[in-house]
C-alpha cells in the first residue's frame, strides 16, 4: 500500500489560490486570473553603515541574513567613492537576498505569524505603498527573528524588506497583502484613511 500523498504547498500560497484570488476578483472586477495581483518576490536588504570602519561586519550581517532567509545573500558594494564618508568604490557596504517561490511564501508566513508579533508594543505596520503596488517594511534589528541567538550577535543590524507585486495600483497591492495577513494599521472603512485606533 502506497504512503498517503502530503501537500508541500506553502500555507500562504494555498490561501492565495483558495481564498484571496476570489476576493480580488470580486473587489476589483478582474475576470482574467492572469491579471489578478500576486506576490512576485521579496527582497531583504541590509545596509551596513559601520562597514567603513569594520569590513568584517558585512560578513557577519550576511551570515545573519542567510539564517533569516534560508538563502545565501549577495554582498553589495559601493558604486562610487565618497571621501567625506571614507567610502571607496567597490567597498562592501551591505548585503541582500531575493526570495521567490516556496522560500518567498514561507518567509512571509514566518514574518506575519512569528516575527512581527515579537516586536515590543507592536500595533501594526504602516500602510504606505510606493505608488506601484509594492510595499517596503523596515525592521530596526535582526533580533526579532527567532533564528538569531541573542547571545551570539556582534551588533544590532536593521533591514528593509520589500514585497514586489504585480498590482497596478497601491489599492490593489494593499488589498492583496492585507488578505495574505499583513497586519497593517487599521483604516477607516470606505475612505481609505487610517483610523486613530491602531490594529493590535
Amino acid at each position: 500500500m502506497s504512503a498517503p500523498v502530503t501537500s508541500n504547498v506553502p500555507r500562504l500560497k494555498e490561501r492565495y489560490h483558495s481564498e484571496v484570488k476570489a476576493k480580488l476578483r470580486e473587489r476589483f472586477g478582474i475576470t482574467n486570473d492572469l491579471a489578478l495581483p500576486r506576490l512576485m518576490k521579496i527582497t531583504i536588504n541590509m545596509g551596513v553603515g559601520t562597514a567603513v570602519e569594520n569590513k568584517s561586519r558585512v560578513e557577519t550581517a550576511a551570515k545573519d541574513l542567510a539564517m533569516i532567509s534560508g538563502q545565501r545573500p549577495t554582498v553589495r558594494k559601493a558604486r562610487e567613492a565618497i571621501s567625506a564618508f571614507k567610502l571607496r568604490e567597490g567597498m562592501p557596504i551591505g548585503c541582500a537576498v531575493t526570495l521567490r517561490g516556496a522560500r518567498m511564501w514561507e518567509f512571509l508566513d514566518r514574518l506575519i505569524s512569528v516575527v512581527l508579533p515579537r516586536i515590543r508594543d507592536f500595533r501594526g505596520v504602516k500602510d504606505r505603498l510606493d505608488g506601484r503596488g509594492n510595499y517596503t517594511l523596515g525592521l530596526a534589528e535582526q533580533t526579532v527573528f527567532p533564528e538569531i541567538e541573542l547571545d551570539k550577535i556582534d551588533f544590532v543590524q536593521g533591514m528593509d524588506i520589500t514585497f514586489v507585486t504585480t498590482a497596478t495600483t497601491d489599492e490593489q497591492g494593499y488589498f492583496l497583502l492585507k488578505e495574505l495577513g499583513m497586519p497593517f494599521v487599521q483604516r477607516e472603512a470606505g475612505d481609505g484613511k487610517k483610523s486613530k485606533k491602531k490594529a493590535s
